[in-house]
């Protein structure tokens, strides 16, 4: 299996795609795991109906505001960690916010015409 370091807070994930991750996946967490039926298999739980591929926060926002926030040097406290969240969030300028938007018209076109396939990666 591979893991994959994520973020800087050292979690790691698995890449679904492969087969071992995924029959692991099957016996240990039979119908408790969230995956597409790439292999036909049934054993994990459908994709949610909210894709992160569609909304706004997911594609936009939080990516936006982490690479705001995180940036050397670290916040060291509470207080500065939400003074930074907080001016991140004032950047926002109207144009960015037009942007998102279109590109939230894109994806659901997108999704239209794959008939509600996974878009993940656009």
């Amino acid at each position: 299996m591979k893991a994959v370091k994520h973020w800087s807070h050292g979690s790691t994930y698995f890449i679904l795609g492969t087969r071992n991750v995924r029959v692991l996946l099957n016996r240990v967490l039979q119908h408790r795991w969230i995956g597409r039926a790439a292999t036909g298999d049934n054993h994990f739980l459908p994709w949610p109906p909210r894709s992160p591929d569609l909304t706004p926060c997911d594609f936009f926002l939080w990516r936006f505001v982490k690479d705001s926030v995180y940036v050397p040097p670290l916040p060291m406290s509470l207080k500065e960690l939400r003074d930074r969240i907080t001016h991140a969030l004032q950047t926002i300028t109207a144009d960015m916010l037009h942007r998102v938007w279109d590109e939230f018209d894109h994806r659901v076109d997108v999704c239209r015409v794959t008939q509600g396939a996974h878009i993940e990666g656009l």
